[in-house]
């Protein structure tokens, strides 16, 4: 299916709830527990999960969803997650990715690394609305949500961090990881520069974005 087929799928307000829903969880959803944060009967839930799911914007699994084993434990249930494809339009057609593509490859081969990031921290200066200020980590986690990066507060041993399940620049970074990752970060360094409340640091996890910001102990929200 055409990009803009599956996209336009989420135009059905119940269909998109559901996607937003399974899209945040970050994880294995099934019909149940789908169909009761939305707000509607199993059935119309499976109808609709099964629907995006075959447009490519979830992807289904099974497994048990009483946590047990062995006889007695049930049929594997269906299940959804978000896809890992990426989908988008534009109208007349644009390919914005591989001209992102031929200029890190270009920066790669003739080290224009610190260039690249100078001009990251300057857009990342830039986020800020004016008298806008990134001083707490929920100030960063507004910027981060507007720019896309699904942020996601943790409590951890070394104090509150937000971590982000996407990375906006996710299909160049795969290809050149020390070029856009060092962007990536030096972007978010530009955004909290000047906070004494928050730093970010290079945090590399499968399926999520590379960078993480934590809330310095001696100013945590």
């Amino acid at each position: 299916m055409e990009d803009i087929e599956a996209i336009a799928l989420l135009q059905d307000p119940v269909r998109r709830r559901l996607y937003e829903f399974v899209a945040a969880r970050g994880r294995e959803v099934g019909r149940n527990e789908a169909a009761e944060a939305v707000g509607v009967q199993r059935t119309l839930a499976a109808f609709h999960l099964d629907r995006l799911a075959e447009a490519g914007l979830l992807e289904v699994g099974s497994r048990r969803l009483t946590g047990r084993s062995g006889p007695g434990a049930g049929r594997p249930a269906k299940v959804y997650r978000r896809a890992a494809v990426e989908l988008g339009v534009s109208v007349p057609a644009r390919d914005y990715g591989t001209a992102a593509e031929l200029l890190a490859q270009a920066a790669e081969a003739v080290g224009l690394d610190m260039e690249v990031q100078d001009a990251a921290r300057r857009r990342g200066r830039a986020l800020r609305g004016p008298g806008e200020s990134c001083g707490d980590l929920d100030a960063v986690g507004e910027v981060l949500a507007r720019r896309g990066y699904e942020p996601v507060r943790e409590e951890t041993e070394e104090g509150a961090v937000i971590r982000m399940r996407n990375c906006p620049f996710h299909a160049v970074a795969e290809q050149f990881p020390p070029l856009v990752c060092g962007m990536n970060l030096a972007l978010l360094e530009g955004l909290v520069e000047g906070s004494d409340g928050v730093r970010v640091r290079m945090d590399p996890r499968p399926g999520w974005c590379c960078v993480a910001a934590v809330a310095n102990k001696n100013n945590e929200d």
